[in-house]
């Protein structure tokens, strides 16, 4: 059987999550990781647009597009 190891980081969020008690406490966690993922994102594309690495024309290019992988039927 494979020993899964967990990063301090890992740890450090399960030993917060076990003391939430209630669904609003967990909604609450929810929407805290939500906000903290958008702002890396919009951090990050702050950093590309600035760098030229991504612009409006590029932006204009990829209006539309769909990248997902299709489903077999």
């Amino acid at each position: 059987m494979e020993t899964i190891t967990f990063s301090p980081a890992q740890i450090h969020v399960f030993n917060l999550v076990s003391h939430i008690k209630s669904a609003m406490g967990l909604e609450q966690l929810r929407k805290q990781l939500a906000a903290f993922y958008a702002k890396q994102v919009d951090d990050e594309m702050d950093q590309l647009w600035e760098s030229g690495q991504f612009d409006e024309k590029r932006q204009n290019e990829l209006r539309g597009s769909h990248f997902r992988t299709p489903y077999k039927k």
